[in-house]
């Protein structure tokens, strides 16, 4: 096998990426070595390198990644649902690894927040193995992992980001608790945005209400499953509220899901929500997101209001198979819509910060 990879690593927050080789060595008995063959630019991502959020330096990130088995340790031998792993095989996994068994996976059934978790693409590229995240050539599966087997018919496009946007969303539709007949409104037309209304209507969402300040996005979504587009920056904070309470009668929205990542929406959010209604958040990611609300609305009005951060691992075979299953009748593939190679992850970057594309995706 090859002695070393390529990948791209950041020294500072907002400083210049430089390619970098590290030593590969072969997978322990519980690895696997993956050829990249894509990985895509999450929201966090741009967050880290903004340093919005912590992030060790020198830093590799990408947690959105898909490639083929290079080599597999001896001790792994299936995926996560028992497809028989072998090298060339294309797959998927978590975007997280947990320490082993703990209270929080073994009782809680928490395994995304167990001590020591930690994340790909979160990690110096100083910690062995180095190869941990997405942005690079090589990335190996680290123990306490989920692996998922990705069916030919996924172009990679459709199929990497799988394991976060997609999967982060499927988390959100569970916690949100969609019934049906109920009138959802998303704050945020992102790629968790789309993903958010096509599941939505899945669950048996009678009308979604999108709002994003990007008119491209708020196009697009329509194709998703956005029944109704508002753009909140043409309306103060008031007429907003009036604007989407006129598409949830007789009294409100039954669900609304945040993943702008603004927890400035969050006092209309609640406002927008009818009474007994369910508010989700998860795109306020970074800390320091202070809000100021009247803790009286959420009494009087019986609000359920619930966080998601990352996911269940039952959640990433929901995503698949929901892209599967709907990938004829829905446009996932146009979500990725900017391709980069290595060397151009400075351009990637500040496309998908300046909202230039919707999702970049790095092809080594």
């Amino acid at each position: 096998m090859v002695t070393s990879g390529r990948m791209v690593v950041f020294d500072r927050p907002n400083g210049p990426f430089r390619i970098v080789d590290y030593p590969l060595r072969p997978p322990q008995a519980d690895e696997v070595l993956v050829g990249v063959r894509m990985s895509t630019i999450c929201r966090s991502d741009i967050h880290a390198y903004q340093g919005h959020r912590p992030s060790p330096c020198p830093g590799i990130l990408g947690h959105e990644i898909i490639g083929n088995i290079e080599a597999i340790g001896s001790s792994v031998q299936h995926d996560m649902r028992g497809t028989k792993l072998s090298p060339g095989d294309r797959v998927t996994w978590s975007e997280y690894f947990i320490p082993g068994p703990n209270y929080f996976n073994e009782v809680l059934d928490l395994p995304q927040k167990s001590p020591g978790v930690d994340k790909y693409g979160h990690m110096s590229a100083d910690v062995s193995p180095h190869h941990h995240g997405g942005f690079a050539e090589y990335c190996y599966i680290l123990p306490h992992s989920w692996i998922l087997r990705l069916p030919d018919e996924l172009s990679d496009e459709e199929a990497t980001p799988i394991n976060c946007g997609i999967a982060t969303m499927a988390a959100v539709i569970d916690a949100a608790e969609i019934r049906l007949g109920d009138t959802v409104v998303i704050q945020g037309l992102g790629l968790l945005g789309m993903y958010g209304a096509a599941l939505a209507k899945a669950r048996g969402a009678r009308q979604v209400i999108g709002l994003d300040s990007v008119s491209a996005r708020r196009e697009l979504s329509t194709r998703f499953g956005v029944d109704v587009t508002l753009d909140p920056n043409q309306l103060d904070s008031k007429r907003a509220v009036g604007e989407v309470l006129q598409h949830c009668p007789p009294i409100g929205a039954d669900v609304v899901i945040e993943v702008c990542g603004d927890p400035s929406v969050i006092p209309d959010g609640m406002t927008i929500l009818r009474t007994g209604g369910t508010y989700v958040l998860a795109g306020v990611v970074n800390p320091g997101a202070d809000v100021v609300v009247d803790a009286n609305v959420i009494l009087r009005k019986l609000l359920t209001l619930k966080g998601v951060h990352n996911d269940h691992p039952r959640h990433l075979v929901q995503a698949m198979e929901f892209v599967l299953a709907n990938r004829q009748r829905l446009p996932f593939h146009s979500l990725v819509d900017g391709k980069y190679r290595l060397d151009q992850l400075d351009q990637a970057m500040a496309d998908a910060a300046a909202h230039r594309v919707l999702r970049a995706a790095i092809v080594p």
